[in-house]
């Protein structure tokens, strides 16, 4: 192993920016270039087929059968085009990644004759085995047929990889018997439903919005390493995280790295995938070198959500291709180094109508403010209510890791509005108690007029806040950074949809009961401000103090996946999901399966990986250096040195007994432990013993293996160190 370091090493030393040609052209004129967007389609279709396919995406109906031969015969002749001879549905299982089976345009025509062919049937469905993806018992081993139906509001595109170029068509995928088996057909489900509600809300204010879009921001943190030194790391490679390190002397505590200059060869590899997706039609717009060293950022410009996951998911894929191709390896987990930062994937999430507005930006005019308000407010409200909802949205077994640890959004999910908002809600809540006479003007009179226009620099951030508002939309900022972001952003959606359709209904009520609209709407979000109040905090979230008042305000503090997820199969859950269609009670309990499963085999690989790097390698290498190290004391006694020139030696000999015996004492625990669990067989239970009588040997072996690595001659230490993976490029 101590080998193979320093021959990685060797080679990052020898490594140059590849040249990256630039060709002169302007980003808008090849943005979208190998998408089958608009353009594609009207240049390649009949305009009557053009027109049927955007009034049936349009309004979420069917796509007739003659308009999918029509589109499969355009995309085909639009990929051939391009170099494409393959095809494949595109989809996002649950297993974090995408999936894609590729099928040839070749064919035999009925005379055995070879033609290219592509129809409507094959564009709209295929069928993928369902048994091999997770699928939380819905499917049994032998029962392996799945669908995979095409979504045609997301756009096909063409991804080429080693010369050859594929047409890829993002489907949802579906059991045979119905139920969903990924991201995609929640969320969908989820924006229909969120559409509904909102629209009902935003006819009290005016009666000319038909669509109202939920919008997407997803901004990506994520930290790269030569590809040489990736590779001499077992941990890395089998977890996507280093389960031993000391830290580094250096590490980000002078802050000099972030928003500083972007290393040369960084800064080649952010221009290729960013022309990379480009191409792609994903928006990217930001870069910039984040806290921790060499972990960096790309931030795109906001999409509706839909497209926006898609390309999210896409983006990673490109990011990962193309690093490669520069000799580098994208570190996507949350926490792939101990002692700086992780990396998240900041959700920004707002409604917009089409007449223009922005739901979640506050007006100039008083009736603009008050339909800010209600947007802003019954969405604080909802996470209120389902805050334990929206934490085990984003629970994983990396992202444990990240939150909370002083670095990123703690495991409590609280809302951050800034003072400004935080005066505003509390002014709401005192004015609407005065009584309103015939002919008063009703907004003046609750003081929303007084209220001024709120730009976007007049609210503060709180980057300890795990839900904050930023001015004119919702951050989300405890995703994490490998996570799919439809889990996160189709919770959000149910939970802030069904109190949109409470809000109405209490609203209409106090309507039919006598009251002015204006004032009833008031009274309603008076009584959310009240009820909703614990869920705002404008402090430290990283405080210990904030642990102890989110307690006594009630709220839950749940830091670990296991725990978190219980709240996904609640009879309150399950009533909240199956009211508005998203998922059936079976459809939720396999994915609270499908999680407690991941974790429990992750945490599998990281103790049978931290096993066998403490054995096989840190042990053996701690105590041929021991030897040596006994051999020095035996020579200098035989020189007749005396105990002055050989205690700090025997020192250093006990210390790596001591931490030896600490590593094989806590390994063999460890692995009786995991011996233990694997015979439970309830997934909740076994995930449990996991966190709790598996995961915790990890600190403690860790803890003595890296102290062996400050005591061990550096030539001798077999893992490619912390100063060498983030600081060489």
């Amino acid at each position: 192993m101590a080998i193979l370091r320093f021959k990685a090493l060797e080679q990052v030393f020898q490594r140059q920016p590849l040249a990256v040609v630039n060709t002169g052209e302007r980003r808008s004129d090849s943005f979208g270039r190998n998408v089958f967007n608009l353009e594609a389609m009207r240049a390649n279709m009949p305009g009557e087929y053009f027109k049927k396919l955007q009034g049936a995406i349009k309004h979420g109906t069917p796509v007739e059968r003659n308009v999918a031969d029509a589109v499969a015969s355009a995309m085909k002749t639009w990929a051939m085009a391009k170099g494409a001879t393959h095809y494949t549905h595109w989809f996002q299982p649950l297993t974090g990644a995408t999936a894609e089976k590729h099928d040839s345009f070749f064919d035999l025509n009925s005379d055995g004759r070879p033609i290219e062919n592509f129809k409507g049937s094959a564009l709209v469905q295929q069928e993928p085995d369902a048994s091999s993806f997770p699928n939380g018992g819905i499917r049994n081993t032998f029962e392996a047929r799945g669908y995979t139906a095409w979504d045609p509001t997301s756009p096909a595109f063409i991804i080429e990889t080693g010369g050859a170029k594929t047409l890829c068509i993002p489907t949802i995928f579906v059991a045979y018997t119905g139920e969903a088996l990924d991201y995609k057909a929640p969320l969908l489900k989820s924006l229909d439903v969120l559409e509904k509600a909102a629209l009902d809300v935003c006819h009290y204010f005016d009666k000319d919005v038909a669509r109202v879009t939920t919008t997407l921001g997803i901004e990506q943190e994520y930290f790269l390493v030569d590809k040489a030194l990736y590779t001499a790391r077992p941990d890395l490679m089998m977890t996507g995280r280093t389960l031993f390190g000391h830290s580094s002397a250096k590490g980000q505590q002078l802050d000099d790295h972030y928003f500083g200059s972007i290393p040369a060869r960084v800064h080649a590899y952010m221009l290729e995938y960013e022309e990379e997706a480009n191409k792609l039609g994903i928006p990217l717009r930001t870069r910039h070198n984040e806290v921790a060293p060499h972990q960096f950022e790309c931030a795109p410009t906001f999409e509706e959500a839909n497209l926006a996951v898609d390309h999210n998911q896409l983006l990673m894929d490109v990011m990962a291709r193309v690093a490669d191709k520069h000799n580098f390896k994208v570190l996507l987990h949350e926490k792939p180094f101990a002692g700086v930062n992780g990396s998240g994937k900041h959700n920004n999430w707002a409604l917009s109508t089409d007449t223009g507005v922005n739901l979640l930006a506050p007006g100039r005019r008083p009736k603009e403010t008050l339909q800010f308000l209600v947007f802003f407010i019954t969405t604080i409200k909802a996470v209120h209510r389902h805050a334990d909802l929206l934490r085990a949205s984003i629970a994983s077994a990396s992202n444990d890791h990240r939150l909370g640890a002083n670095e990123a959004p703690p495991a409590i999910m609280s809302v951050f509005v800034g003072s400004m908002l935080d005066s505003v809600m509390n002014e709401l809540e005192r004015t609407a108690k005065l009584p309103l006479d015939k002919g008063d003007n009703i907004y003046l009179k609750l003081g929303i007029d007084k209220i001024p226009a709120i730009l976007l620099d007049n609210t503060d951030r709180n980057r300890t806040s795990p839900f904050a508002f930023t001015g004119n939309k919702f951050e989300f900022r405890a995703v994490g950074s490998s996570a799919n972001s439809s889990s996160a952003v189709t919770t959000l959606n149910t939970i802030v949809a069904d109190q949109l359709v409470e809000f109405k209904q209490a609203v209409d009520k106090l309507i039919a009961d006598g009251r002015k609209k204006e004032v009833a709407i008031v009274e309603v979000l008076r009584e959310y401000v009240i009820s909703s109040k614990a869920i705002r905090f404008e402090g430290n979230g990283y405080s210990d103090e904030w642990k102890e008042e989110a307690a006594a305000r009630g709220l839950s503090n749940l830091p670990t996946t296991p725990q978190a997820l219980d709240a996904i199969v609640t009879p309150e859950s399950a009533a909240l999901f199956a009211r508005h269609h998203i998922y059936s009670p079976v459809e939720l309990h396999a994915r609270h399966e499908i999680v407690l499963e991941d974790y429990v085999k992750k945490i599998q690989i990281e103790g049978r990986v931290m096993g066998d790097l403490a054995i096989n390698h840190i042990v053996p290498t701690a105590l041929a250096y021991q030897t040596k190290l006994v051999n020095n004391v035996r020579g200098l006694r035989e020189l007749g040195l005396d105990d002055e020139y050989t205690n700090g030696t025997l020192d250093t000999i006990k210390s790596i007994s001591r931490h030896v015996s600490i590593i094989k004492t806590q390994v063999a625990e460890m692995i009786n432990a995991r011996k233990a669990a694997n015979k439970i067989t309830d997934t909740r239970e076994q995930a449990l013993a996991y966190c709790d009588t598996v995961k915790v040997h990890f600190d403690t072996i860790r803890r003595s293996a890296d102290k062996l690595e400050l005591m061990v001659d550096d030539e001798d230490w077999p893992l490619v160190k912390y100063r060498e993976l983030l600081f060489l490029h």
